[in-house]
């Protein structure tokens, strides 16, 4: 008698007898696993090896630390990574305190309004900070900022008191645009909180203050520790924010500073050796956060959940609501109008007087601007590109991992998610001295964007589909083999089809996170092959603000159709869920 799972796979029923033929054991799909991990590993390795290498080679092939006299042995260049140490620790302590708040107010409260927070925590992640860094400039600019401007409208003041171009004012916008992360872990970890333990230390007499200090702060405290970890590493790689304001202000940085390595004369070892205590920094603080997110004992989860009443915190919800708004005001509302004002404005410091609306904007980057429109094409074809071959590498690593298809599955996921130990711009260094010269000679070329992209966000895909992929029952896929189906088969037909919104979900995730990279495509483009992000940074040299926010806003639009889509098709939160 037909098995119902044969003829829904199209299977020819196969005796029991059949699941020990040798055709199993030499499964033609596990060849094809094999060279998609040597593609990993020459993906990963490679550039990282190779930028070790690089800071310990002479110019005759010998080894020496001279590279690391010349990069350490100056004061700009220590100083600059001072600056990089002040200004990580600033930005964390901003974003924590702008994302803990919140995200309790918006787990654990009747604060009114909850549901626009976390849309507008969504938007904020949405907004590049690049470009957040550019709408921050025409409002808080110190001479002709819109935000100046009407500060001296309306107290007869020469000059308003606000600077971007300022340590304070780089360390805001970080912490504007990486407090998101801060929100979706500490909210993750209230969440997962029994009002019931709550109740139970009220009821032996503590003060709603000391119930949050002695129960639900010490419960969620590894996740926030972790996020505050991410957001300082997120501070310290981040190039262009720093590039934007810092430069202008002479304010340098890690990434500002090793960006000079790369003027003529080219300082490829110097830049390698440059590099490594950031390096460094990130893999030992990245090994802190997993160890403190490891500790599952300190968040109580119960067999049926637990009760999660929403608390009444009185007026001060209303309170906590302003604070919410604020923020949101400050990374997402006003950035938005003065982009919208500019982009379809003559000259952004008129304003909104009628005779300054135009669409020459819009009109110069889509027909008359041949570089910006190659620029937006580049953005979506290398987005493309590095989701799909992410989303493809993650399922192959996740199912050769978790299935111990291969030997040693534990070194093939380390090398999978090491890329996220390496900050953007020096995993963009690497790939520079891997492949920029012979024998590949792929510098200027869309293809070394793809790759480095491939590398870049090959974590995010792969954490994505291994968490959905262990809450898959293998016995489904163990009953295709014994029909006779192949590992190909088996993810065609099975792992694919039970897993599609999670795979929507990571290549969407990694597709808008592409478009909008910076760091890791700033020393990797050509004249032909630069994307959004590099150019806007070019522009915003020329002072060509008006078509910068008629960029920005295309952009924007693109993303926001993409993530509408992938609400669609993965889920409202796909964009803000982390496994």
């Amino acid at each position: 008698m037909n098995n119902p799972l044969s003829s829904i796979l199209k299977l020819p029923a196969q005796p029991l007898r059949l699941a020990q033929h040798p055709r199993r054991r030499l499964d033609p799909t596990l060849l094809v696993f094999v060279l998609l991990l040597l593609v990993l590993v020459a993906l990963v390795a490679n550039p990282i090896l190779r930028l070790v290498w690089e800071s310990l080679r002479a110019g005759d092939g010998s080894i020496t630390l001279q590279h690391y006299a010349d990069a350490f042995g100056k004061q700009r260049n220590l100083k600059a990574l001072l600056n990089t140490l002040y200004l990580g620790l600033a930005s964390t302590g901003m974003a924590m305190a702008f994302g803990v708040p919140l995200a309790w107010a918006v787990s654990r409260t009747t604060m009114p309004g909850r549901q626009l927070i976390q849309g507008g925590v969504l938007a904020t992640f949405v907004m590049p900070p690049f470009l957040g860094a550019v709408a921050w400039i025409l409002l808080a600019g110190p001479n002709a900022g819109w935000l100046n401007k009407r500060w001296s409208e309306l107290t007869g003041a020469d000059g308003g008191p606000f600077n971007i171009f300022s340590f304070w004012g780089i360390a805001l916008l970080i912490a504007l645009y990486a407090f998101p992360l801060v929100f979706v872990f500490s909210k993750s970890a209230f969440d997962l909180i029994s009002t019931e333990m709550e109740d139970a230390a009220a009821i032996h007499g503590a003060s709603g203050r000391q119930v949050f200090r002695r129960v639900t702060l010490p419960l969620a405290l590894p996740a926030i520790v972790g996020s505050a970890i991410l957001v300082f590493l997120e501070a310290i790689s981040l190039f262009g924010t720093p590039a934007l304001l810092g430069i202008p202000a002479r304010i340098n940085v890690a990434t500002t500073q090793m960006s000079t390595f790369f003027e003529h004369p080219l300082r490829m070892g110097t830049a390698a050796a440059y590099s490594m205590p950031v390096l460094g920094a990130t893999v030992l603080l990245l090994l802190l956060q997993r160890r403190l997110l490891a500790k599952k004992g300190y968040v109580s989860v119960s067999g049926k959940g637990g009760e999660r009443r929403p608390l009444d915190i009185g007026p001060f919800k209303w309170l906590l609501a302003a604070y919410g708004a604020f923020i949101l005001l400050l990374s997402v509302a006003l950035p938005l109008g003065i982009l919208l004002q500019s982009a379809f404005a003559r000259a952004w410091g008129k304003g909104l007087a009628a005779s300054n609306l135009t669409l020459a904007n819009f009109h110069y980057i889509f027909f008359e601007q041949m570089t910006v429109r190659q620029a937006m094409l580049n953005t979506v074809l290398y987005a493309l590109a590095a989701a799909a071959a992410c989303v493809v590498l993650g399922i192959v690593v996740a199912y050769v991992t978790q299935r111990r298809l291969l030997p040693f599955p534990g070194l093939i996921q380390f090398m999978a998610l090491a890329p996220f130990a390496v900050p953007g711009i020096i995993l963009a260094v690497g790939f520079y001295a891997a492949y920029a010269g012979a024998p590949f000679s792929l510098y200027g070329s869309g293809w070394l964007i793809v790759l480095a992209y491939i590398t870049r966000f090959l974590p995010i895909a792969a954490t994505t589909t291994g968490a959905s992929l262990r809450s898959l029952n293998p016995e489904l896929e163990e009953a295709v083999r014994i029909l006779g189906g192949g590992r190909f088969m088996v993810l065609r037909k099975v792992v694919v089809p039970l897993l599609r919104k999670s795979l929507i979900g990571a290549f969407m995730l990694v597709f808008v996170i592409a478009t909008r990279e910076l760091s890791t495509a700033v020393f990797l483009t050509g004249p032909q092959s630069r994307v959004m992000s590099v150019l806007t940074l070019d522009m915003s040299e020329q002072g060509q603000y008006e078509i910068l926010s008629a960029m920005g806003i295309v952009l924007l639009l693109m993303t926001t159709v993409v993530v509408g889509i992938g609400m669609k098709l993965a889920g409202r939160d796909f964009m803000l869920r982390r496994h």
